[in-house]
């Protein structure tokens, strides 16, 4: 049961019902998760997903499991794998060693340590990518505990999460606010 009245799950129902905090919390996700980057937007969907998983929110993982999913060429196969066993799942060398490091910052951001660091530059992980994963899995720290902290609702039927998924892929997440703002969804 919701903490608060919330006329919709998850977070977008706490995004109408505090709009103020919306664009600017859409707006750091938009640049993470949409921005340029030489990670794929899949591969830090996936990023933000396995942390959502870590952290146990069924909302934020189911959603962005969904996303990421849907932009990865192997799917929710490949979603479910790196969730089940990082070291098995078939990611580049990279991506698995900035997972580890996300992974360490859901921990604590002092679990990244420099020997984390140096494994994904030995990757070929520039500056750029280990910013935005650390990023990425902090801000998804916040998210997760902001939707289960005020206990939201969690849509069971996967449709919800699919055709979510769809219109982040085609607009990212600003268009996908302000057609929550117009009421289009």
């Amino acid at each position: 049961m919701p903490h608060l009245t919330l006329h919709e799950p998850g977070i977008r129902g706490l995004f109408r019902f505090r709009p103020e905090t919306a664009l600017p919390l859409n707006g750091l996700v938009e640049v993470l998760l949409c921005g340029p980057s030489t990670l794929s937007r899949g591969e830090r969907e996936l990023i933000a997903a396995y942390v959502s998983a870590l952290n146990e929110c069924r909302y934020c993982y189911s959603a962005h499991a969904a996303y990421a999913a849907a932009q990865l060429d192997e799917g929710m196969e490949l979603v479910e794998q790196v969730r089940a066993d990082l070291d098995a799942a078939p990611v580049s060398a990279k991506l698995r060693a900035l997972l580890r490091i996300a992974a360490a910052v859901q921990n604590t951001g002092r679990a990244v340590t420099d020997d984390l660091v140096a494994a994904a530059r030995a990757e070929d992980a520039g500056d750029q990518e280990i910013h935005d994963t650390v990023l990425i899995a902090a801000a998804f720290c916040m998210f997760n505990r902001y939707v289960d902290g005020l206990a939201t609702a969690l849509p069971e039927d996967p449709d919800f999460y699919t055709n979510r998924a769809k219109r982040i892929v085609a607009g990212g997440y600003l268009a996908v606010l302000e057609e929550a703002r117009a009421g289009q969804s």
